[in-house]
Order: C-alpha cells, then sequence, then structure tokens
C-alpha cells in the first residue's frame, strides 16, 4: 500500500474535484476531532487551499462525554490552529446518560454543531474525516441491519445540507502513515476501542475476522459496493422524481397519491415512490423498513378500498382511490362562524372560504342560471335569512341536494362521491338554523334552491378551493394509460 505524502494528497484533490466539493473562495469549517483521520484532512486541505483559494476554519465539538481527556483534545486541537494561524470555533454540549444512544446522540449533536455554524454564515461547508475504512464499516452495519440499495450506499461523498468528504478515497492505515512520516501527533480517543459501541465491534473484530477468513479485498469490496449502490441511487433519485411530480401531491398537511399510481409500476419503482411519498410526509425514513413499504404497496393493489398502514411516525391510509400519508396529528377542531352577507367568510387556518352575494334578476332566469355548476351555487334570496352559518359537516347532517329525489345523510353522499375520508372533517355547509342551504360538491337545498320565478338570487361561490388532488387524479390516469401502451408496445 502506498502510503506517501503525495499520494494522498493527491487521491484527496481528485476526490475532492470527482464530486465538485468545492467552490473557489469558499469558507470551509474542517471538523477536527484530534484523531489521526482529522487531522490528516486538516494537514492536506491546508496543503491543497490555495488551489481553490478556499479559507479553512477549525471546528471542534466536545460532547461532554469524556471530561478531562476530552479537554485535552480540545486545547489539542485548538494549539493545532493556532501554529496554522487558522480560526478555531469550539462549542461544548452535555449528552450524559438521558442522551439514550451515545454514538446516535452524539452523531446528531455534531450535524447541529455544524449545521449551526453553516447558518450563521461562518462557513460555507464542512469537511469531515470519514475515510475509505469508515465506509467499509457503514456498509456492513448497514448491511447487517437489513438496509437496501439506499443503505448501501453508505457515507455520501457531498450532502445537501453542507458536508464533503475529502477522505473518502484514502483507507485509515494510510491517513496513520501520512502522519508519521511528516511527525505528526494525534489523539487517540478511549471510546474507540470500547466494545459498548456497535460500530467499535464492527470494527475491531467482525470486519477483520470476515477479512482474515473470507476476503482479503473485503474493505476496498464494501467500499466499491457503496459506489455502486450510490450511482444506482442517483439514477433513480431522478427518475423518480420525474415521477412523483405526477404522481404525489402535498396538500400542506399530507402526501396524496391514486392507488393505481403504485400498483400499475414495476415492482422497483413502485417501491421507491412508496419511499419517497413516505419520506415527504415524515421528513426522513428513519426506522422504515421493507416491511412497511410492502404493506402499502399491498394496501394499494388491494381489491378493498379502505385500509390503513401504521409505520414509525407515519400513518398511511386508503379511502377508495386514494392513499394519504401523514405525520401524527391531532383531529381538526370543529369550526362554526356566521356567514358574512353579502362578503366573504373565511374558515380557519386553511380552511374553506365562500363569497355570497345578493343579485336582484331583471330577467325570467337567475344570472348563470340554476343549476349547480361544482363553483357557483344559487338559492332564493327570500328563502333565506341573513342569520346563516359556515361550518364544517357534523355526523348525522342530512339535507335533499337540489334535484335529488330524497333526503339523504351527506355521509350517504361522501360514500357514493367516493369523497376520501380525510376529507370529510372540514367539508363546507352553510346552515340557516337547522336547515342546510348548501354544501361543497353537492350544492344547494332543493327546498332554498333558486328557479326561474326566483326574483333575488343569493349566489353562493367557494373561492380559492385547491383543484390539484382533481387534475393529479387526471394526469395519473392519463400516466398509466401511457404507461400501459408502453409496455404493450415493448412485447
Amino acid at each position: 500500500m502506498k502510503c506517501g505524502y503525495d499520494t494522498v494528497q493527491q487521491r484527496v484533490a481528485q476526490t475532492m474535484q470527482r464530486y465538485g466539493m468545492f467552490q473557489p473562495g469558499q469558507r470551509v469549517g474542517v471538523a477536527v476531532s484530534g484523531g489521526a483521520d482529522s487531522v490528516c484532512l486538516l494537514e492536506v486541505l491546508r496543503e491543497l487551499a490555495p488551489r481553490w483559494n478556499l479559507r479553512l476554519a477549525v471546528l471542534h465539538l466536545d460532547h461532554g462525554l469524556r471530561g478531562e481527556e476530552a479537554r485535552q483534545d480540545a486545547a489539542f486541537v485548538g494549539a493545532m490552529a493556532a501554529r496554522m494561524g487558522l480560526p478555531f470555533v469550539l462549542q461544548r454540549v452535555e449528552l450524559g446518560p438521558a442522551a439514550g444512544n451515545l454514538e446516535e446522540a452524539a452523531r446528531e449533536a455534531r450535524l447541529r454543531f455544524f449545521r449551526e455554524q453553516i447558518a450563521a454564515g461562518t462557513v460555507d461547508c464542512v469537511a469531515v474525516g470519514h475515510t475509505r475504512s469508515d465506509q467499509a464499516e457503514t456498509v456492513l452495519f448497514r448491511f447487517l441491519r437489513g438496509a437496501g440499495s439506499a443503505g448501501l450506499a453508505g457515507i455520501r461523498p457531498v450532502t445537501s445540507d453542507g458536508l464533503v468528504r475529502p477522505l473518502l478515497e484514502v483507507a485509515r492505515a494510510e491517513t496513520e502513515a501520512f502522519l508519521r512520516e511528516r511527525g505528526i501527533c494525534w489523539r487517540e480517543d478511549s471510546t474507540n476501542r470500547s466494545p459498548r459501541f456497535a460500530r467499535n465491534r464492527i470494527r475491531h473484530h467482525l470486519l477483520p475476522q470476515l477479512t482474515r477468513e473470507w476476503n482479503p479485498a473485503l474493505p476496498e469490496t464494501l467500499a466499491r459496493t457503496a459506489e455502486w449502490a450510490l450511482a444506482e441511487e442517483a439514477y433513480w433519485n431522478e427518475e423518480i422524481g420525474r415521477l412523483a411530480a405526477g404522481c404525489l401531491y402535498d396538500d400542506g398537511a399530507a402526501t396524496l397519491a391514486r392507488a393505481e399510481a403504485f400498483s400499475g409500476l414495476p415492482l422497483a419503482a413502485a417501491r421507491r415512490l412508496v419511499r419517497c411519498a413516505m419520506e415527504r410526509a415524515k421528513g426522513d425514513l428513519r426506522a422504515i423498513g421493507f416491511d412497511h413499504v410492502d404493506r402499502v404497496l399491498e394496501l394499494a393493489r388491494g381489491a378493498r378500498g379502505h385500509g390503513r398502514v401504521q409505520a414509525p411516525g407515519i400513518g398511511i391510509t386508503r379511502s377508495f382511490a386514494w392513499l394519504r400519508f401523514a405525520a401524527p396529528q391531532p383531529p381538526p377542531p370543529a369550526w362554526q362562524l356566521p356567514a358574512a352577507l353579502p362578503g366573504r367568510t373565511q374558515a380557519p387556518g386553511r380552511g374553506p372560504q365562500i363569497e355570497l352575494e345578493l343579485i336582484e334578476n331583471q330577467g325570467t332566469e337567475p344570472l348563470g342560471g340554476c343549476v349547480y355548476n361544482g363553483e357557483v351555487g344559487c338559492v332564493d334570496g327570500h328563502l333565506v335569512s341573513a342569520g346563516m352559518v359556515f361550518r364544517n359537516w357534523h355526523p348525522g347532517d342530512r339535507y335533499r341536494p337540489s334535484g335529488h329525489s330524497g333526503e339523504a345523510k351527506i355521509k350517504t353522499l361522501f360514500h357514493q362521491a367516493r369523497i376520501p375520508i380525510w376529507e370529510r372533517a372540514q367539508w363546507p355547509v352553510l346552515a340557516c338554523g337547522a336547515s342546510i342551504v348548501w354544501t361543497r360538491q353537492f350544492g344547494p337545498a332543493q327546498a332554498v334552491a333558486a328557479g326561474p320565478a326566483s326574483k333575488r338570487i343569493l349566489q353562493i361561490r367557494e373561492v380559492g378551493r385547491n383543484e390539484k388532488v382533481e387534475s393529479l387524479a387526471r394526469g395519473a390516469a392519463s400516466n398509466m394509460q401511457v404507461s400501459s401502451q408502453a409496455r404493450r408496445e415493448d412485447k
């Protein structure tokens, strides 16, 4: 193995160029713990910085877990930054036993520290010292936990939140050899040997054993697996992004899709589209496993139009032709407001809004006709009072819509119209006393509907109603037809 200074420096420079890690003139925070990898990273970046005109700063986080040893690490890193004439940013946190999984808590604390520095404008990005050895351990760890190809992509060279990993093509043994050749000291973290942590057991026991007994090149093989999976993920992310644009819709509280968007796709694409929908609704895919994804697909492909899948931090509900992906939320509150006549009335929050307008009918037929067109409804202005209320639907509500043969529960109308259950609670209703005057989609009540002889017309208009779901439904159906036609032509 070549461990020379030029070899490490050149390989890091190639990695930086390959992934476009830095732009000329950027301010780069270098995360330095004091260990060999991070010290090597700082030394190499200091030498390479003039090529990109990079302005470096040293970042160090004390997790508050190792007492005096950690304070000595901070002093060591601070002194190193001072010798190099670089700015030094030190932050201390107290994780302690209450943090639960200390590995995960420490990782989250570091990421939070780095993001804060980027958000504050102290640096533009943060370089961290993960090596090819770390990559191999990560891939093996995730494989043992049952990760798919996204997990096997391992540690990303560049992340969307500003982290870069210039040492990802350099093995840990090479960083140590690099420092020894140059007579540079580093610190050893005593917890790196503790079998308490799963990663240490993999690093010091499992991976060496597998390398000895099964594959001498296993670390390199695992790292190459990550590269392969990363390229696969990049391709799929682009493909699923295009697919999601026509199949998924975010309504502000959840992500919606038609069931056929999943059931009509090849299995590989369907699984990834489910993961995409779950991530959009939940914010991440932590604790989401293979079984959760396949249960959602079963829900989408099932003959029954109703059902629910519960996954960590997210619920997926099917109602008729639709699937809704949503994080846990309290039930929406009931609301009731005096209806402004004339004028607009807005339900609380992101709720519906109606506009009421009185029009004197000068002819023999109301303006715009009397038939409800889904947007504007007309009732006889002499048959309603000024004391109307605008409210959400209540279980048990019933009335006879104009043109219907008899009275019906609105719940029955929901079912007949295949209205998904999550849309019903906030369904807008205009009422006068105990009688319903109008409701969305089903229109004015027969008893007060305007007719040709009506002299005063009350127009009821729902304002700003979002029609994206309906548009998505039409687009999804069209996409599915195109996909089916393409598959037939391929055959």
